[in-house]
């Protein structure tokens, strides 16, 4: 191996060390309490209220979808309720 051939190798191991994606350890920005979101109080998405829906449909808890919810209490929603039919 040469000197160039060595330096880029070790230039791009360098690399992909530093990468967040490629670090399972760096949870530093993935996870954050719903309440903490600066966009929480704002109204479910599309994708949230689908979900929602079909997982209180399966946990046969026709109070569990609520149209109103914001972002926020949603994610809590869905949350609970993937442990209560256990696909947490």
């Amino acid at each position: 191996m040469t000197a160039k051939t060595a330096a880029k190798k070790s230039e791009t191991e360098t690399h992909e060390t530093e990468n967040p994606k490629q670090d399972p350890k760096d949870t530093s920005n993935r996870i954050k309490d719903p309440k903490d979101w600066t966009t929480g109080s704002e109204p479910m998405t599309g994708a949230q209220a689908s979900y929602l829906k079909t997982l209180a449909e399966q946990a046969k808890d026709d109070e569990a979808f609520d149209p109103d919810l914001d972002k926020a209490e949603a994610s809590q929603r869905i949350d609970a309720l993937r442990k209560e039919t256990g696909k947490a």
